[in-house]
């Protein structure tokens, strides 16, 4: 007899979902989550004895606090998201909001104001709430001083890009909780493990797929189950499957 959970799998429209388990797009693998976390949330991820919460939407974010900025030491390496840090563009680092939230932030001491793509984690230096690259801390006039008072302020997701220096860029407002989700089971660097997961998968569940994803370093193959129109729907479902022995299962969207 199937699996109950089959039947409540959907097909729905894709809307992008940033910033969804930062464990997972940094190193490839899966974790567990501390017995705090609320389900369907991105993944909590640890610095020092730390931890931190990304939050799954971006939706009338608004925060006060010191912004520092941070350039040539880590020029070239690889940001939060998996791109390559560019200290000369228009870019931020933030604890928790969702990888690729465009913010604007405001320079509170001189009116100066900046607006910048969220692509990496940090700073984890208490008391302040927003990195900003070497470009960005030029505009708003952090640089001499190295830190300043700012008002960071989301804007949500850029809807499209420019066509030509000059253009506007419009934004769209984040939504994370409708969407594509699906629950991801499984990441191997052999192809063939996740196509034997992908196997066991299909004879019970409906819409076993695997997705490749490139660090930079590895390929990795993501094996993947059914699709939900919300993160509540899909929450619902969760302990089915680790009760069915995938213990190490993720919710993320797609």
């Amino acid at each position: 007899m199937k699996n109950p959970i089959r039947e409540r799998f959907i097909p729905t429209v894709v809307i992008p979902f940033f910033a969804v388990f930062l464990f997972f797009l940094t190193c490839g693998c899966s974790s567990k989550l501390p017995p705090s976390s609320p389900p369907g949330h991105p993944k909590p991820y640890k610095i020092g004895k730390e931890w931190y919460q990304p939050i799954p939407s971006a939706h009338d974010f608004r925060q006060t606090g010191i912004a520092s900025w941070y350039g040539k030491k880590f020029h070239g390496r690889k940001t939060a998201n998996g791109e390559i840090y560019d200290m000369y563009a228009m870019t931020a680092a933030h604890k928790t909001l969702p990888l690729g939230t465009w913010v604007r932030v405001y320079n509170k001491k001189n009116g100066k104001e900046a607006v910048l793509r969220v692509n990496d984690r940090g700073p984890f230096i208490q008391g302040r709430i927003i990195d900003l690259s070497y470009t960005a801390a030029k505009k708003l006039e952090v640089v001499a001083e190295g830190t300043a008072p700012v008002e960071v302020v989301a804007l949500g997701e850029a809807s499209e890009k420019k066509s030509r220096p000059g253009t506007p860029v419009t934004y769209k407002p984040t939504n994370f909780y409708t969407g594509n989700f699906t629950f991801q089971v499984g990441a191997f660097k052999d192809r063939n493990n996740a196509i034997r997961l992908k196997q066991k998968l299909d004879e019970v569940y409906q819409n076993a797929h695997i997705t490749t994803w490139n660090n930079g370093d590895d390929t990795f193959y993501r094996v993947r189950v059914g699709k939900y129109a919300s993160l509540k729907k899909i929450a619902k479902d969760e302990n089915i499957l680790i009760q069915n022995g995938f213990k190490d299962v993720i919710i993320v969207a797609e």
